[in-house]
């Protein structure tokens, strides 16, 4: 839907956004990292972990990523993987006034790209940062379309108000793999102790960089849920809608949010957790 198709029916889009990072039961630091923000070519603003905007010239990045490493590297991973997004994205609107249109698919590919240089880079010249390595699961909402990329085993959700949940991401695992074919369930792969390791993932000793770019339609109603691992490792994706539909009454004034990341600690816990759950509304501009 377009910004003109909105304004002609009489209503405006806007966002609302909850976002949330915990370390989990067991873990010491956390290595995941989230990141909201709204652009336009004149400046980037960051976005507080809640809140609503409306879609008015400006676009909107919502993020999760998931960083590894020894020591302190993990937490320096994600946070090189959400920072360098700012660095970047604003630039395209510049090229955009110049005529110079190269899409938002592409842009993302070569955002990712240069995200995996900078951390191969930084692991052959820094022992400290040697393997280090982070997935990042990313969503960029324009006034027509939402965009997404992803690389490694963090997930991007999309709730249509009158359908069924999609899970827009594949896991880049064998695992993963294992289950979109279905030669294993979910809850299956949940018990496997090889279901983390990565075959794609920003750094690490990844040599061909291939991330998942695509992109869906939305609407008013429509929602959106960016998880890192430490959240399906815990609960199911049937347990993610529920809780973001119809949450179970204990967990009811909570934000959606806050019902996944509690409902994932009390399940397991085991590692960092994160989500941003979006929805996309409308509001009347007569």
């Amino acid at each position: 839907m377009s910004e003109n198709a909105s304004q002609d029916s009489g209503f405006r889009l806007s966002l609302s956004w909850h976002g949330r990072t915990d370390v989990g039961r067991f873990r010491k630091n956390n290595e995941d990292a989230f990141l909201a923000l709204t652009f336009d070519a004149r400046e980037v603003r960051y976005l507080g972990k809640d809140g609503s905007a409306p879609m008015d010239g400006e676009d909107f990045i919502f993020a999760v990523s998931d960083g590894m490493g020894g020591a302190k590297a993990g937490e320096f991973a994600s946070k090189i993987a959400v920072d360098k997004i700012t660095d970047l994205l604003p630039k395209t609107f510049s090229l955009a006034a110049m005529g110079i249109d190269r899409g938002c698919a592409q842009i993302l590919g070569e955002l990712f790209s240069r995200i995996h240089s900078e951390m191969v880079t930084m692991g052959i010249h820094y022992e400290e940062c040697r393997g280090m390595g982070a997935t990042l699961s990313l969503c960029w909402f324009n006034p027509d379309r939402m965009y997404f990329a992803h690389v490694g085993d963090s997930r991007i959700y999309y709730l249509p108000k009158n359908d069924e949940m999609q899970q827009l991401t594949h896991d880049h695992t064998h695992v993963g793999q294992l289950v979109r074919q279905g030669k294993i369930t979910e809850f299956e792969a949940k018990m496997r102790p090889d279901r983390n390791i990565l075959n794609q993932a920003l750094g690490g000793n990844i040599q061909k960089l291939d991330p998942q770019i695509g992109s869906v339609d939305y609407l008013p109603g429509d929602r959106f849920a960016l998880c890192t691992d430490g959240v399906t490792d815990g609960i199911s994706n049937r347990r993610i809608h529920t809780l973001i539909d119809s949450p179970p009454s204990n967990l009811a004034e909570l934000s959606p949010v806050e019902r996944i990341i509690k409902d994932s600690i009390d399940e397991s816990g085991r590692d960092n957790l994160t989500a941003i759950t979006i929805e996309v509304k409308s509001r009347s501009t007569t």
